[in-house]
């Protein structure tokens, strides 16, 4: 980073310090062009004589008023005018207050819009020269007179170019981060696009050689007693569909992959038959959790198993987060006809762990799985404190399709 662009960086950070620093600038300036003569019989002049008293006065009025030029730049730029045509109409030599009425006019026109700025510019530029000609102790067709004018239609001007200049950055980096968003937008519909694409042909793939493992499954069972020779063959063909599915499977799912996702897990997803080990986890913890169990060792299908496995697990975490370690929290299992129904209760405080609306990340991810196998999630707080969470899970997860149709 360059010297001036630390310079830049500071000076934004403290405008105010800025804004002081500029009026005591502007003041030494004003008391320093208060000693020159320039009616001195042998021209312009250096002299030692002091100024005259109302003068110093209206000089640090003005640039006392500069302080509060980014505050309010009309105010400002109305009382330095003022003071401007006070001084002109009375200074004899006099002092250059109007500094501080220039300075205030180019504020007005680098924070203002265009048709302000020729308003303003032009009654300042009427009034000041207007006062400094009619009423001034010097002729109206004096220099010092003519320099009003001039200074002040400078002042507008650079404060105009400086506010078009800073709206057209303005312009440009918007229009920068415009065609950036729009470009990662669609980027991201692209990828979106490809990656449907990519599930179809995944969905293609997998039925296509689900049926075909189902056909010569079913020709193997036929043939199992009368012709093994024949049941070997399509149990061959079965090894042969499948193994090209894995395949097929492994390389269209390695496509969905993003850079920086994690490698695929080796061992068996977790279930049921982790639930107390689970628990046992939460009570290191300091949890109070307790278990029943009332499904008689029913074999459920992974996904199910799974599901109810991180139902119980996300319950427990919203326990330990909402209610505390303190509370305590009671997990049941239980095989009702054809259905698994997992429910977890706490006694913890009376808020419960969904106060807003639509439910938070956690509630969100076990309806979705939930919902994805047929099942019910039911969320609310308990009457006299806590939370109960209970779901009711297929033990055959059903499909849309029909029986023996396509899958």
């Amino acid at each position: 980073m360059s010297t001036l662009t630390r310079v830049r960086c500071r000076a934004r950070a403290h405008p105010a310090a800025v804004d002081t620093a500029l009026a005591v600038g502007v003041l030494l300036c004003m008391v320093a062009g208060s000693f020159v003569e320039p009616h001195d019989p042998e021209g312009v002049s250096w002299g030692l004589r002091t100024p005259d008293p109302l003068s110093l006065v209206l000089m640090s009025l003005g640039a006392a008023a500069l302080v509060f030029r980014r505050r309010a730049p009309r105010t400002v730029l109305g009382v330095a005018g003022g003071l401007s045509v006070v001084e002109s109409v009375t200074g004899d030599p006099r002092a250059p207050v109007a500094m501080c009425a220039v300075i205030a006019l180019y504020t007005v026109a680098a924070s203002t819009d265009r048709p302000t700025t020729w308003r303003l510019g032009l009654l300042t530029m009427t009034v000041l020269t207007g006062a400094a000609m009619a009423a001034g102790p010097l002729p109206w067709y004096a220099q010092e007179n003519l320099a009003i004018l001039a200074w002040t239609g400078i002042g507008a001007t650079a404060g105009d170019a400086v506010r078009s200049r800073r709206a057209f950055v303005q312009a440009i980096r918007e229009r920068a981060e415009r065609a950036e968003r729009t470009r990662e937008e669609e980027a991201r519909r692209r990828v979106a696009e490809e990656r449907l694409r990519i599930a179809r042909d995944l969905h293609d793939v997998v039925a296509h050689h689900i049926a075909l493992v189902n056909v010569q499954a079913g020709v193997a069972a036929h043939v199992m007693d009368k012709r093994p020779d024949q049941a070997k063959e399509a149990l061959a063909h079965v090894r042969e569909a499948s193994r090209h599915a894995l395949g097929e499977l492994r390389a269209t799912v390695g496509l969905l992959r993003q850079s920086g996702d994690p490698e695929a897990p080796t061992e068996p997803a977790p279930g049921l038959d982790r639930l107390d080990e689970l628990a046992a986890t939460f009570r290191n913890a300091g949890l109070r959790v307790e278990v029943a169990r009332a499904d008689q060792g029913t074999e459920l299908p992974a996904a199910v198993d799974l599901a109810a496995y991180r139902i119980i697990q996300e319950a427990l975490t919203n326990v330990q987060k909402h209610a505390g370690t303190g509370a305590r929290a009671e997990v049941s299992v239980v095989r009702v006809g054809p259905h698994i129904e997992v429910t977890v209760l706490d006694d913890g405080n009376d808020d419960g762990h969904d106060p807003a609306p639509g439910g938070g990340h956690g509630l969100l991810g076990m309806r979705e799985r939930v919902t994805a196998l047929r099942g019910t999630l039911t969320t609310g707080p308990r009457y006299g404190g806590g939370f109960r969470v209970h779901a009711i899970l297929p033990v055959e997860p059903r499909t849309s399709a029909a029986p023996g149709g396509r899958p």
